[in-house]
């Protein structure tokens, strides 16, 4: 695994892609995105 440099800045924001095995016409994100966002923000 790559060790990434990471600025730990209080207030800072990530930037990261999701991506599913089997894309196409998978509709899973866009149907669950409320879910996805509340996760990401508790975590």
């Amino acid at each position: 695994m790559p060790n990434y440099r990471r600025n730990r800045v209080e207030g800072g924001c990530y930037f990261f892609t999701i991506n599913l095995l089997e894309r196409h016409e998978n509709s899973l994100l866009v149907q669950h995105i409320d879910l996805l966002r509340d996760v990401v923000q508790r975590v």
